[in-house]
């Protein structure tokens, strides 16, 4: 089975506010979507393309889903609620699940506030809101945390410009390496201009002894 790490989100890069790091098994969450999902969303690509689902309309296409700007699908009549959020600014969040990154401009689907939204859609929107009246359209509830986790992993795989590890602003192997790498080569420079400096200043008192010595003779 094909489990996917997510160190969450985001299609615009940049350094986030805030980590959201999960584990999410996308075979799971496939077989989970097709239980739970289809009979109201698909997932289509921009050619019309059935990727996943069968032909449900009563949701929005959730292809690119996270990533996306809650609300954002042409033609698809949203609830005044998720317009709201999807018109929030991140930073007031009160959930504390929106995305946020020097460069993410606006509210967007992430990882934590999709596995919250599927768990209690009109909850969700009542507290992101503050608003007792808000409603979603969506009614149904993803009941399990993990099964919503594992959904939101399946849905990753549809959002080709996902960039695993890029919200947190944690590195990657890779930077890590390089930094390790850049402080090893600072830390022998140090190093070794120290024992430069130590080297030309023991030279120059044997010279001024040696003048001493010679003045003194």
């Amino acid at each position: 089975m094909k489990t996917l790490t997510l160190t969450a989100f985001t299609a615009l890069l940049g350094s986030a506010a805030m980590a959201q790091d999960i584990t999410g098994d996308a075979a799971e969450g496939e077989a989970q979507f097709a239980r739970q999902c289809v009979s109201c969303h698909v997932i289509a690509n921009d050619a019309g393309e059935v990727l996943a689902g069968r032909n449900g309309k009563i949701g929005p296409n959730l292809h690119e889903v996270i990533g996306r700007t809650p609300g954002a699908v042409e033609d698809f009549r949203y609830s005044d609620a998720i317009i709201a959020y999807g018109e929030m600014d991140p930073a007031e969040d009160p959930t504390g699940t929106a995305p946020m990154g020097d460069d993410i401009e606006g509210m967007v689907w992430g990882v934590d506030n999709t596995v919250a939204y599927l768990q209690d859609p009109t909850g969700f929107l009542r507290e992101a809101l503050d608003d007792p009246r808000a409603r979603s359209k969506m009614a149904y509830k993803v009941r399990d945390e993990q099964t919503a986790h594992d959904i939101t992993a399946y849905l990753v795989s549809f959002s080709p410009d996902f960039e695993a590890g890029d919200e947190t602003g944690e590195e990657t192997g890779d930077d890590a390496e390089d930094d390790a790498a850049t402080g090893m080569e600072t830390e022998t420079g140090d190093m070794t201009t120290g024992t430069e400096t130590e080297t030309e200043t023991e030279t120059e008192a044997d010279m001024d002894a040696e003048t001493e010595t010679e003045t003194a003779n």
